[in-house]
C-alpha cells in the first residue's frame, strides 16, 4: 500500500471542475498501477487514467548577516493526476462553492 495525499490548490480545483481529474502527492517510488489501485481502494471509485510528474527539489539559499549563507534543498515531489470515469467524483471540493 502506498501513501497518497490529495493536493488542494487552485490548479487542482480547476482540473476537478473541468476534466474530472484530481491531483495527489505520492511516494516517488510508486508507479501508475500502484497509484491507480490505491485510489480505487481508498475512495471506492473507478479510475480512467493516471499521469505522473516529478518536481525536482530546488536548492535554496538564505542570506545571513556577516556570515556565510545557509544552503538547503527542498524535497523532490511526485504528483499524480488521476482521471476518474464519467459520473464519479471525490469529496474534496464539494464544500467549496
Amino acid at each position: 500500500m502506498i501513501f497518497i495525499q490529495p493536493r488542494i490548490s487552485e490548479k487542482s480545483y480547476f482540473l476537478s471542475e473541468q476534466g474530472n481529474t484530481y491531483m495527489f502527492d505520492v511516494d516517488p517510488s510508486a508507479n501508475k498501477q500502484q497509484i491507480k489501485e490505491a485510489v480505487q481502494e481508498q475512495y471506492d471509485v473507478s479510475v480512467k487514467s493516471v499521469r505522473t510528474a516529478v518536481a525536482k527539489g530546488k536548492v535554496k539559499t538564505t542570506p545571513r548577516k556577516r556570515r556565510y549563507p545557509i544552503e538547503g534543498k527542498r524535497k523532490t515531489v511526485k504528483r499524480a493526476y488521476v482521471t476518474l470515469m464519467p459520473g464519479k467524483t471525490l469529496p474534496f471540493f464539494e464544500d467549496i462553492s
